[in-house]
């Protein structure tokens, strides 16, 4: 058998977070959707789904997004029992979706999953044609080879539903400017809806292909009215180099910062996966404001020290700002939670920045 057809593939620290995230957003996704009067059940595709079962750097089994996903979900459905909840799970290699059906709960009459042996292209497309209006979908595209199908993708985009998307962005910087095969060619054209001489001038530029997928993404909406919310959290590798993002797309704010506080509580308190060695705790001088002693920033690893920062910057000198409003702000923020670390926000306000808090209130201290 060649790797290509491996059933039980080695994980990676940061691909098992990668789980841990999707598992911990399903968590929170489902019950806040179901308990919603005009949703009648909801729809989780991963269709890029491998077998589900994986081995860790120590050899120990690890499961993956199918399998923590089914499991969960298939406790809920006991929970809403006149909600249906449905599972597409999909793989171009037969002996993979064999292993992956043994690994799945048993269904009920409201918990059903659907195993098939395709591209999982094909399977958003079909899925993507036939959207009821009354279901929620929560689409997982985590492309092997860092191609990505706007096509398969589109519908999703465009409906009550969000998409969870595997950007391999170290992919395209180490790569793009190397391509010389038209296959490759034809990838990173596909994937960035761009002429490859048009693309190579973003050299190794991470930010420059992540705002040109963020810009595809906003380009397919039709209904450009409505604001769409997008967050993307990286991923490093042991090395501390980055891997991919992992996008999150919606039209409902509740999901966008649903999203961000998972992605916080995965990471355990901090925006990513990197290993920042302590720096973030590095005292520096601030030359843009007074000179003033501040602690180092990564902008690919926040931390809460950063929220605060940025909260006290937006405020500075304010007196008696509703609490309300400061959170409003966070909400809007791409990567900052407004949920989840709202204690340890303040404590950072009042012991790093002076401010005083009160029940309702927060009073940031002058430091222009």
């Amino acid at each position: 058998m060649s790797s290509s057809d491996e059933i039980i593939g080695h994980a990676n620290p940061h691909t098992i977070k990668k789980f841990e995230l999707i598992e911990k957003y399903v968590e929170a996704w489902a019950h806040k959707l179901l308990q919603n009067q005009y949703c009648s059940g909801l729809v989780f595709i991963d269709c890029m789904s491998n077998s589900g079962e994986y081995v860790d750097d120590d050899g120990k089994p690890v499961y993956g997004t199918p399998v923590r996903v089914a499991k969960y979900l298939r406790n809920v459905a006991g929970q809403y029992p006149y909600k249906q909840i449905d599972l597409f799970f999909s793989d171009l290699c037969a002996a993979r979706t064999d292993h992956l059906k043994g690994l799945m709960p048993n269904e009920n009459h409201n918990f059903h999953v659907h195993i098939t042996t395709e591209d999982g292209n094909e399977l958003a497309k079909r899925l993507g044609q036939t959207m009821s209006n009354k279901k929620h979908y929560l689409l997982v595209y985590d492309p092997y080879e860092a191609t990505i199908d706007w096509n398969a993708i589109m519908p999703f985009i465009n409906n009550w539903s969000e998409v969870i998307l595997n950007h391999m962005v170290s992919d395209s910087m180490r790569a793009v400017k190397m391509v010389k095969k038209d296959a490759a060619r034809s990838k990173y054209e596909q994937t960035y809806l761009m002429d490859l001489e048009n693309l190579i001038p973003y050299g190794s530029d991470k930010k420059a292909y992540e705002k040109r997928i963020e810009d595809i993404i906003k380009a397919l909406r039709r209904n450009s009215g409505y604001q769409y919310y997008i967050a993307a959290f990286p991923f490093f590798n042991e090395k501390n180099a980055i891997v991919y993002n992992l996008i999150h797309c919606t039209s409902n704010i509740k999901g966008f910062r649903l999203y961000k506080q998972s992605a916080w509580q995965t990471f355990g308190g901090k925006s990513s996966t990197k290993n920042t060695h302590g720096l973030e705790n590095q005292l520096m001088l601030d030359f843009e404001g007074m000179g003033t002693p501040k602690t180092h920033t990564d902008e690919f690893c926040f931390y809460i020290k950063d929220i605060a920062e940025y909260l006290q910057k937006s405020f500075n000198g304010r007196s008696n700002v509703p609490l309300s409003d400061v959170w409003t702000l966070l909400d809007g923020h791409p990567v900052f939670p407004s949920d989840g670390f709202r204690l340890q926000i303040k404590n950072e306000l009042k012991q790093n920045h002076g401010a005083s808090v009160s029940q309702s209130t927060i009073s940031f201290v002058d430091r222009s």
